[in-house]
């Protein structure tokens, strides 16, 4: 079977299909929609393409299957192959009393062999850390050197309130509207701090026309979170039909620096346009993109025409009419680009325009993508990765280092433990010197609660380079444990090594109220 590595060169992808409910309990039917949507942002953060919701929900339909189907072998293959998926998990689980037991075989598709079943069962209280230690039990089947630790994938949703869980859950398969925008509304009064189910809420305001709401709900998500990309796609449309084009074009600018894919490019330049903007650059860039989509030509050929520039409006226009035939709206533009008086003559540059002809004035919209393929999204997120990736290990191993604790560090903060930790392994990888990335490591540990390997971490950062933040983290453990001396010494260590280390002045006026002496 593939190893992680290789789907990170190849973009492996993994179809992760609702377990199956194989108990009595059918209260908790609920449950087995739950798997995928923890497996698939832990896959994702090892490496591999998880095969998203709304794509299984597409194959479904597209197999006339219903959603709720609970697929046999032969339609498991078929839907494998309508979403060319590499591997298919299948998986059931059984709630006895207050237990909940899951097992899941992992089937490789290159040759139809199924890898030995992974059994996890705990509280069911602890739902969220069953699926997460199966999830790391998947990426270490697919690939036995995988790096991160079981830990950290059970870390990683350590804070995830089971009630808002659920909500979110039943908010993703709830049959009507209503119910959803319920549930999901729950979900993040009881956990603010979740992103997928503000993600959700927003996708089901904006599915409502509830664009203000919409907005507002993808605005939870930071910049940092991984899902960060479509919430600001949709938060630019939510924006947009709103009539706010400024922060509409913000959105749309953001994910385009990030992710320049034709529709997102467009879409900025359609809202720059309706600020009075030129957007032809804009649009030229997403041609490039996408030279057959004749919505960029026409908007285009727009951008010219508001120039007075006929010469290139009529051949954008043309462009774009060849393009689509059957367009009656391209097509009268194009007709009344033939008309000489149609538009103004252009201005020589620094003079004052001419006034628009009334049939100028009355120029039509420039045309907005209102949606994008999620795969095509997620596959050339991926791929910018792998090229940034690329491109670091074609520098000097210190700058390698370098962006490789940043990019840890931007994770950490962001609280996405299993893909700092990678980030971390992979600069000592480089480096088996760094004491900034086994310092980096004593965070995580420290945070997934193993406060001795975080002590046994940040004393091997100190023994290749004394640094403060590895004191900081010693003087954290030491306090937690009741060590008061001993966290008032590493914080004294950590604050003459860097006297305005802003963690270690913050954590300096908790030492001292439990009687600690900061020399």
């Amino acid at each position: 079977m593939a190893t992680a590595e290789s789907a990170q060169a190849h973009g492996e992808l993994l179809l992760t299909l609702p377990f199956e409910n194989v108990g009595t309990v059918a209260s908790v039917d609920w449950i087995g929609a739950a798997f995928p949507e923890i497996l698939n942002r832990r896959f994702a953060a090892a490496g591999f393409l998880p095969i998203s919701r709304n794509d299984r929900a597409y194959a479904f339909d597209h197999l006339g299957l219903p959603p709720d189907f609970q697929p046999t072998h032969a339609s498991t293959l078929r839907l494998a192959q309508t979403l060319d998926a590499d591997s298919v998990l299948l998986g059931t689980y059984q709630v006895d009393g207050t237990r909940i037991t899951a097992t899941v075989r992992v089937l490789d598709m290159a040759d139809l062999r199924e890898g030995a079943p992974l059994v996890e069962s705990a509280d069911l209280s602890r739902l969220p850390d069953v699926i997460n230690a199966l999830a790391w039990r998947v990426v270490r089947q697919l690939d036995p050197t995988y790096p991160v630790a079981e830990e950290t994938f059970v870390a990683a949703d350590s804070k995830l309130r089971l009630d808002a869980f659920e909500d979110y859950v039943r908010g993703l398969v709830q049959g009507s509207p209503e119910d959803r925008l319920r549930r999901l509304r729950d979900a993040v009064r009881l956990d603010p701090t979740y992103g997928p189910a503000w993600l959700a809420l927003g996708d089901a305001s904006f599915a409502a026309q509830d664009y203000e709401g919409a907005a507002t709900a993808y605005g939870h998500l930071t910049r940092n979170d991984p899902d960060a990309l479509q919430a600001d796609f949709h938060r630019g449309l939510a924006y947009f039909y709103t009539g706010k084009y400024l922060p509409a074009e913000d959105a749309f600018a953001f994910v385009s620096t990030r992710l320049p894919l034709p529709e997102v490019v467009n879409n900025q330049g359609v809202a720059s346009a309706r600020r009075g903007k030129d957007g032809a650059p804009l649009f030229q860039q997403a041609i490039a993109g996408d030279p057959k989509d004749a919505d960029y030509h026409f908007n285009l050929a727009l951008a010219y025409a508001r120039r007075s520039d006929a010469a290139n409006a009529q051949k954008e226009a043309q462009t774009a009419l060849q393009l689509r035939p059957s367009d009656s709206e391209i097509q009268t533009f194009n007709n009344n680009l033939r008309n000489p008086g149609f538009l103004p003559p252009a201005t020589p540059p620094g003079s004052q325009p001419a006034s628009a002809t009334p049939a100028a004035t009355n120029l039509p919209l420039e045309r907005i993508k209102r949606s994008y393929d999620e795969a095509a999204f997620r596959q050339a997120a991926f791929e910018l990765e792998q090229m940034e990736t690329l491109r670091a290990a074609t520098q000097p191993p210190a700058k390698q280092v370098t962006a490789l604790l940043a990019e840890g560090n931007r994770y950490l903060n962001a609280g996405l433990l299993v893909e700092s930790e990678r980030e971390y392994n992979r600069a000592i990888a480089v480096d088996p010197q760094s004491a900034d990335a086994y310092c980096g490591l004593a965070r995580v540990r420290e945070r997934t609660g193993d406060h001795d390997a975080a002590a046994q971490l940040a004393k091997r950062s100190l023994q290749l380079h004394d640094n403060a933040a590895a004191h900081v983290v010693l003087a954290r453990l030491a306090l937690a444990a009741n060590q008061v001396p001993v966290a008032a010494t590493e914080l004294a260590s950590a604050l003459r090594l860097d006297a305005n280390n802003a963690e270690a002045r913050g954590l300096r006026p908790a030492i001292t109220a439990r009687g600690g002496q900061v020399q």
